[in-house]
């Protein structure tokens, strides 16, 4: 299901409840009640509810938004690394060079081709691509350099190896859902509680009520769909790319 249609289908289903329940309410309430005796200590308790909870929502949307671009940046620096061992294996005699660097793209053709769909669907790393990187590990420490020149590139290689192997590791703990359970139960009882508040407040089935009261419970269902869309860095919509590996490595997306 596309996640537009999700949005849709739940911003949708959030104000006909709302407007459902303040009809069905309404035809209720006595012809001589005057929505005027309403208490100021709710309109007060209702003001501060309302204003705890947008804070709530704000520190939510905060989190899933920096934990996506803590993601992107991982990407980011394991591509950086492999594009660092692909272009320092220069001095390497032809033979090593060209098996370094088939290796080093086998590796970015697969995180890109497959494993990246393999981290939205399962929320982890693979083998395959654990494998891989090993391949380029070996590639790069197997060889023994065969005079200063290459001695003095051996050491960066290996670095850069440690680099990307620590990055991905990295990709992998940001792989699944970062917002913690007992969170989502906080958001969803409050914006019940939220959005149930406002039926104290007396609302009345004129035009500008209703259309206050559904743009009310539309906004609450899109704040928390766009956490819910954050909240998986490589798996929905809103999500980090594998564009530093095709800028880095533009060969794999031909």
């Amino acid at each position: 299901m596309s996640e537009w249609l999700v949005l849709s289908l739940a911003m949708a289903a959030a104000c006909a409840v709302v407007l459902t329940i303040v009809v069905i309410n309404n035809r209720r309430i006595p012809e001589d009640d005057d929505p005027s005796e309403t208490p100021d200590v709710i309109e007060y308790m209702t003001m501060m509810i309302g204003v705890i909870y947008a804070i709530v929502l704000g520190l939510a949307i905060a989190g899933v938004w920096e934990a996506r671009g803590a993601a992107q940046e991982t990407v980011r620096q394991e591509a950086q690394a492999m594009h660092e061992i692909s272009a320092r294996a220069e001095v390497y005699p032809q033979e090593v060079r060209s098996r370094i660097r088939a290796d080093v793209d086998a590796y970015v053709s697969y995180v890109v081709h497959d494993e990246w769909t393999y981290m939205a669907e399962k929320g982890e790393l693979s083998d395959e691509g654990t494998a891989l990187l090993e391949r380029v590990r070996r590639s790069v420490t197997d060889y023994q350099p065969a005079n200063d020149f290459e001695g003095q590139a051996y050491q960066p290689l290996v670095d850069q190896v440690a680099a990307a192997d620590d990055a991905r590791g990295a990709r992998g703990q940001n792989a699944g859902a970062t917002m913690p359970g007992v969170v989502w139960f906080g958001l969803i009882i409050g914006a019940l509680v939220t959005v149930g508040l406002i039926f104290t407040l007396q609302i009345r089935r004129t035009g500008r009520e209703l259309l206050l009261a559904g743009l009310f419970s539309v906004l609450i269902a899109f704040l928390l769909f766009l956490i819910w869309d954050f909240d998986a860095p490589f798996g929905r919509g809103i999500s980090a790319t594998a564009a530093p590996f095709t800028d880095l490595f533009p060969q794999i997306s031909r």
